[in-house]
């Protein structure tokens, strides 16, 4: 089964995608804030962190920045409201691998996920 890490500190957004995620078979962990999602990020086996880049505590460029600096290779999907395209640079600069705006449409997440777990 595949693991997704959440990391989304709206309670709303977090509640709605894990649910959706989960009637598509997916297992998902939560993390409400940068701290725990780095945390659990750089301690567990996931096969993709869904990473809000707007976040208390720690920011998603930073989390990413730090967990890539330490050799974790997960992919990463950027998820932020966002839409720019320097917006979606600065997000792979810092070294996600893929980036989607909020609101979120799960059938274009699900085609972004399913190139890492293809």
């Amino acid at each position: 089964m595949t693991k997704i890490l959440l990391v989304e500190d709206n309670e709303m957004n977090r509640d709605m995608l894990s649910r959706r995620l989960i009637k598509k078979g997916f297992e998902v962990d939560m993390a409400i804030d940068g701290e725990e999602g780095y945390n659990k990020g750089k301690s567990s086996d996931y096969n993709i962190i869904l990473m809000d880049m707007s976040l208390p505590k720690m920011d998603g460029w930073e989390i990413t920045q730090k967990l890539r600096s330490e050799g974790i290779k997960t992919p990463i999907i950027a998820l932020t409201a966002h839409a720019l395209e320097s917006d979606k640079k600065k997000c792979l600069d810092a070294g996600c691998d893929e980036f989607d705006t909020k609101p979120v449409e799960l059938p274009r997440l699900l085609e972004k996920i399913n190139k890492f777990i293809s």
